[in-house]
């Protein structure tokens, strides 16, 4: 098993690798035309937001009119909202948690960054299984936490639970779990899961005896509703009491741009009340005060709905075929809406160039801590990846034996 250090300074992240393909977009777009460019290295979601979105915001626009209809609201959320998101966890967790244990956060990111204002102090570490998001080595480094990545099996990319048992040391603080996955649209198994939590739940018993801090499990969900072809991700709530749960409506409801995601402290986790005042605290001090409030009444409206996922289910198999006739091997993704493809050349940046040349834009696996890989974005149309196959083919040709 291989541990792996990621230091906020280390080397390029996965948002540097993106910035860069952004601009390169724009360079490619503005000298050959916007046809010309087959841009796969965004995750931003382009499938319009559900119809009742529109009707929504008329209403709250005759809300927000109204004195404090866009002013301050308490720093764990409007009340109401709350309320409305703690039975739509329940269903979706399996089991009631009381809206006294949600947090209306900034964003899944927001929630993460919170938590480890919360909690983290210099020198504490955080697991996750890699490929992983890179910006959760930032999050928990603001406040002197150090991420440490322990790489999952290929091809599947399940986590490798004996690493991460392994990884464990008496300064780790939390594990964090992405199902589904960005980069690799893998989603977790139940028997996986409950092994992690076994895991967690063990070592939380040793450190009772001595007197240690918790280890939490932080399970980080804003692909939840993008599981395809029948598969099911398993509630992560009811497997452990030191499970927490975050997402956001961006991907689900496309409101990325409007910032507004949630924390949930499992109930039966002990002095619960504790963590989540601390977390309401940090959500307020790192000046986020509230989630916005028009984001925040639009999800507890629309939370039982999402967008059109049969466009990305579509879009995920034209990709497939797109990459397979090309030579390209990947596994096929269960869930999010990302394809992590495997490079012909060990060097993965190696292939980002010669995509480059055909201008297609990617972005490596390295830049997720997972070298030897390239992640692929089906948040673009249809027309886009269908033109895109021919310069796979070319590409390829480059690295045949």
């Amino acid at each position: 098993m291989q541990l792996v250090t990621d230091q906020i300074a280390g080397s390029m992240s996965s948002s540097s690798w993106i910035r860069r393909m952004f601009e390169k977009g724009l360079e490619l777009k503005k000298q050959y035309g916007e046809d010309a460019v087959c841009d796969f290295s965004l995750g931003n979601p382009d499938v319009p937001p559900p119809e009742r979105t529109r009707s929504e915001l008329v209403r709250l626009a005759d809300a927000a009119v109204k004195p404090l209809g866009l002013g301050y609201c308490p720093n764990a959320g409007i009340p109401a909202v709350r309320e409305a998101m703690a039975k739509y966890l329940s269903a979706q967790q399996e089991m009631d948690v009381p809206a006294s244990c949600v947090i209306m956060t900034v964003g899944a990111a927001g929630a993460l960054v919170s938590f480890f204002r919360a909690v983290v102090e210099k020198g504490d570490e955080v697991l996750t299984p890699a490929p992983y998001f890179v910006e959760y080595g930032a999050y928990c480094g603001h406040f002197g936490g150090i991420l440490k990545s322990v790489p999952s099996i290929p091809p599947t990319f399940e986590p490798d639970v004996s690493g991460i048992e392994s990884a464990i040391t008496d300064r780790t603080r939390a594990i964090i779990i992405n199902s589904p996955n960005n980069p690799t649209g893998a989603i977790y198994s139940k028997e996986t899961i409950a092994k992690i939590a076994a895991l967690v739940d063990a070592e939380n018993e040793r450190r009772a005896q001595k007197n240690l801090r918790p280890l939490f499990i932080l399970s980080d969900e804003p692909y939840r509703a993008f599981a395809y072809d029948g598969a099911k991700v398993p509630p992560m709530l009811p497997v452990s009491k030191w499970a927490c749960v975050l997402g956001s409506f961006s991907k689900t409801l496309s409101l990325a741009g409007e910032r507004v995601g949630y924390f949930l402290a499992n109930p039966a986790m002990p002095d619960v009340a504790s963590l989540v005042a601390a977390i309401t605290m940090t959500n307020r001090t790192l000046g986020y005060v509230n989630a916005p409030v028009i984001g925040q009444r639009l999800a507890a409206a629309l939370c039982d709905e999402t967008v059109d996922l049969d466009i990305y289910n579509r879009r995920r198999k034209l990709m497939a075929k797109v990459l397979s006739e090309a030579g390209i091997e990947f596994e096929m993704p269960k869930g999010a809406f990302y394809f992590f493809a495997k490079s012909p050349v060990e060097d993965d940046t190696v292939f980002v160039d010669a995509l480059l040349k055909e201008r297609i834009l990617v972005v490596p696996g390295k830049g997720f801590g997972f070298g030897g890989y390239v992640r692929l974005s089906c948040s673009v149309d249809e027309a886009i990846i269908a033109r895109s196959a021919e310069g796979f083919k070319r590409a390829m040709k480059g690295f045949a034996k």
